[in-house]
């Protein structure tokens, strides 16, 4: 009975399965006390939805804006579109159906990135970190509200870049050339999922290869391997491209309007989103009668204009990106803290205390010389770059969740048993000298 229990809360298979339960309880209960909220939330409807409404009604990859027909697209990598598209297909287009479908997948992505938070951080830490961030992705506040609120690739995105980091670490020694070819093909799985995983992939396979050097492997064979594959696996997606576009475009087009929303003489503190075009009907227009490469080009360079002409404000727009990935606050921490109702309070709290503790495990990994600690490294450090430049959000910081998950479990455990081992030396001193007889 005994080992039943501990099978059931301390082994990543039932914790995953208490994962999705919560996270379905949490939906069924969202659909019951207000489903007409919950149909009606915008991002079911925005540029993903859109494009898998395309997708569906058989007009192809193409139209992501909601009051205008544009054409095709490449606003988005291909794996998740086509997926919401079967959904689509099967249960029909934009029902409540397909919603809760697409929703109660969400919710089991988010469960099953329980297992590579165990794997990682057994790997790194112990048995005790890993069951402890297990439990803790668990009830995460964000890791509860992404799968069932927004219909996007935020909780496989997470998922898949969670398991290349596990794999990453176990690639660390590999001698198989297959095994680094698969390495490489799941990287670009990854990437077609959601590039902004791709901005770690070369200093993480770095990583790898200078740890292979040091070991004598032969590491230029690993690297052509794994870069081989990974080429190949984007090919398909840039023939498409270049057939519809008639242009080399190997991912997606939309990070000049991502730039210029964040940099722009009308932004206030990080972004302007009222001046997307699924917002802002004058831009749609625009959008659609100059064409998707050449709208993205032109905001492209209005975005670098404005920061070459304006690098004060550039600089001021980078810093409160940088606080809110972290602290989800755009304002000053201690006006936010103020004048925010308690629950919102409480919500700054818990980002302030998990930033805090990832960062002091990470440096306590530092401090230990753990082997795997660097991958870490890269990863909060690489992985915002690109949003502290464009606009960031909880929902783009998330994918990395599940690395700071482990790192902040570390930072909170490693204080603990480095004060439980020194109180047990102090009592281990003290009770020989107890147990002398008193003349």
């Amino acid at each position: 009975m005994q080992s039943r229990t501990k099978h059931l809360l301390c082994s990543p298979g039932p914790i995953a399965w208490w994962a999705f339960a919560t996270r379905m309880v949490l939906l069924c209960g969202a659909w019951i006390i207000g489903p007409h909220a919950i149909r009606s939330l915008l991002p079911y409807g925005y540029e993903l939805g859109q494009v898998a409404r395309s997708i569906a009604l058989g007009q192809g990859f193409s139209s992501p804006l909601r009051t205008v027909h544009t054409g095709p697209t490449i606003w988005f990598t291909p794996i998740y579109p086509y997926f919401v598209a079967g959904i689509f297909k099967i249960f029909g287009i934009f029902t409540d159906t397909s919603h809760f479908v697409i929703q109660t997948f969400n919710c089991a992505f988010a469960a099953l990135t329980v297992i590579p938070i165990y794997k990682i951080s057994r790997k790194t830490f112990s048995e005790g970190v890993a069951v402890t961030a297990a439990w803790v992705w668990v009830f995460l506040p964000t890791a509860l509200f992404f799968p069932i609120t927004w219909i996007w690739d935020t909780s496989l995105t997470a998922l898949f870049f969670a398991l290349l980091f596990w794999l990453t670490l176990e690639m660390r020694g590999a001698q198989s050339i297959s095994a680094w070819a698969g390495y490489g093909a799941l990287w670009g799985i990854g990437v077609m999922i959601n590039p902004s995983v791709l901005s770690v992939f070369p200093f993480l396979l770095a990583w790898l290869l200078w740890e292979a050097r040091k070991e004598a492997a032969p590491w230029g064979k690993f690297a052509v391997s794994t870069l081989l594959v990974f080429t190949v696996a984007m090919v398909p997606w840039t023939i498409r491209n270049y057939r519809v576009f008639g242009k080399f475009i190997v991912l997606r087009s939309n990070f000049g309007l991502e730039l210029w929303l964040g940099n722009n003489p009308n932004v206030p503190q990080t972004w302007s989103p009222w001046m997307h075009p699924n917002d802002d009907p004058q831009e749609g227009e625009k959008y659609k009668r100059m064409g998707e490469l050449a709208y993205m080009a032109e905001k492209q360079k209005e975005a670098f204009a404005f920061m070459r002409t304006h690098p004060k404000d550039t600089a001021n727009f980078i810093f409160r990106r940088f606080i809110d990935n972290w602290l989800a606050v755009t304002d000053s921490p201690v006006d936010t803290w103020s004048s925010a109702p308690l629950y919102l309070k409480a919500f700054m709290a818990e980002n302030i205390l998990f930033a805090l503790a990832t960062m002091l495990g990470g440096l306590f990994a530092y401090h230990e010389r753990r082997p795997n600690a660097l991958p870490f490294v890269i990863v909060l450090l690489i992985f915002p770059l690109v949003f502290y430049l464009t606009h960031t959000s909880l929902r783009y910081r998330f994918p990395m969740d599940p690395m700071m998950i482990v790192l902040a479990v570390h930072g909170v455990a490693y204080p603990i048993s480095h004060f439980r081992r020194r109180f047990g030396r102090q009592t281990d001193a003290v009770t020989p000298a107890a147990s002398i007889p008193t003349p």
